[in-house]
């Protein structure tokens, strides 16, 4: 008992570490997916075919969203070493490099789905016996799609600031320009979805303007703070003085980044596919998945900032070439991730069935949300190992690893698992969910075997 104690628990001073990094990221989360929980309740309060319009757009963006991430994860990698290291000029080059590569990406994501937009929505749009209007649902759909487009801009020149501040530990300001913005965000919804004090009633149209509003307000209090605050963050001196990057530099982020970027890619988009199978099931499923993934979100924010705390923590001590020290506190922090995990399951099965009524949606769209709620309560604890799992492979720059581990797996595995169950069986959505959640069982084995192996044990700037 002493031993398990020892390897899987640490002091007051471990936690005091970890929850200083992990709680404001908590906290930020939080009340961003709470406000996106409003924000959902507050469309679907319209009605059925709205929600799931704006719910098939998320979908799209998030891959975006994934993208971007991947992008910038690569070179977020160095930052957090460069950081240990106490190299300004290096986290100079990983800042330029993530401005650069994030507004290729948007850039390229603008005009894709300018282009093509239509045809992803209609990708989830299937005739079935439950009803639902088809084209009512793509023409919110689009026009929420293109006043978003507006906004991603913002969120790759955000990205930038706040994921560097919180690769060199400073997880405060990112949270404070969240909160910011999600509450203008809730503010402008009320506004503008439902037409108060004066404003035009826009319904779905005011979300999306109301979502732009609040990502100007987050870049702005993020930029501005950095670059006051010169004295302590010592690197933004004369970031813009150029935006060169030494050739070798690029070429070590680039091929470290690449298989991050490929694998979010493909990660996103294999959940894109899954949703669409499941959506064969009618329009219903993508009303109930919608509501289950955003209160979903707001119950996994404790885990997701448990892989963050892995990422900054651990891939600063490797910088700093602490080994054991680094092997000791990603254990910790995993079997904290899980345990987490454990409490977040029995609290999510206990409320799967409240949440629902909060929608002015059909009854069958509420019980689908509750059966889907009860199957992603049961599986947390395995979300949870998984995703602290991957943050420590990436944390020592194993990429191509990370790539194999998590995309490779959802697009041999789940996608065509997903695939012919919605297709070749007459076997109810939720029962294909719940073994495509299942299927990941194979995938945790996997991952335990790489933690536990060191492969990522790894110092990458030195």
């Amino acid at each position: 008992m002493g031993r398990f104690r020892n390897k899987y628990i640490g002091d007051k001073a471990f936690y005091r570490m970890l929850f200083k990094v992990a709680i404001p990221i908590m906290i930020q989360n939080g009340i961003t997916n709470f406000v996106n929980l409003l924000d959902n309740i507050m469309v679907g309060r319209v009605g059925t075919e709205q929600m799931s319009g704006v719910a098939i757009v998320n979908q799209i963006i998030f891959i975006y969203f994934l993208c971007l991430f991947g992008a910038m994860s690569g070179a977020g990698i160095f930052t957090a070493q460069y950081f240990g290291y106490k190299d300004d000029r290096g986290i100079q080059h990983t800042f330029r490099y993530k401005l650069l590569l994030g507004l290729i990406i948007t850039a390229a994501a603008i005009v894709i789905l300018q282009l093509f937009g239509s045809n992803l929505i209609g990708l989830y749009l299937n005739e079935s016996s439950d009803g639902g209007d088809l084209q009512a649902t793509m023409k919110y759909a689009m026009g929420y799609l293109q006043i978003i487009c507006f906004s991603m801009p913002l969120v790759s020149f955000s990205f930038t600031y706040s994921s560097t501040l919180r690769e060199c530990g400073e997880t405060v300001v990112p949270m404070r320009a969240g909160m910011a913005a999600v509450l203008v965000n809730l503010v402008f919804n009320y506004l503008l979805i439902y037409g108060k004090f004066g404003f035009p009633e826009l319904g779905v149209y005011g979300a999306a303007i109301a979502t732009g509003i609040s990502r100007v307000v987050e870049c702005l209090i993020i930029v501005i703070w950095l670059h006051t605050h010169g004295q302590v963050h010592t690197y933004i001196k004369g970031v813009y003085r150029s935006l060169k990057i030494p050739l070798p530099v690029v070429k070590k982020f680039f091929l470290t980044g690449a298989p991050l970027l490929v694998n979010e890619t493909l990660w996103a988009t294999g959940i894109f596919l899954l949703n669409q199978a499941y959506s064969l099931r009618g329009l219903n499923v993508v009303a109930g998945q919608n509501i289950a993934n955003t209160i979903n979100n707001v119950f996994n924010i404790s885990f997701i900032a448990m892989g963050d705390a892995v990422a900054i923590i651990v891939g600063q001590l490797l910088g700093a070439g602490k080994m054991k020290e680094a092997k000791d506190t990603d254990t910790k922090i995993i079997a904290t991730s899980v345990m987490i995990g454990c409490c977040v399951m029995v609290a999510m099965v206990l409320t799967a069935p409240l949440f629902p009524k909060l929608y002015n949606t059909n009854p069958e769209a509420r019980h689908l949300a509750t059966l889907f709620l009860i199957v992603m309560g049961l599986t947390t604890p395995k979300e949870a190992f998984l995703h602290s799992a991957y943050f420590t492979i990436r944390s020592g720059g194993k990429t191509v690893v990370t790539f194999i581990f998590d995309s490779v797996f959802m697009c041999v595995v789940s996608v065509p698992l997903a695939y012919l169950l919605s297709r070749y069986t007459s076997l109810h959505v939720i029962a294909i969910f719940a073994i495509v959640h299942a299927a990941d069982l194979i995938k945790c084995v996997i991952g335990y075997i790489l933690v536990r192996k060191n492969v990522w044990m790894k110092n990458i700037v030195a």
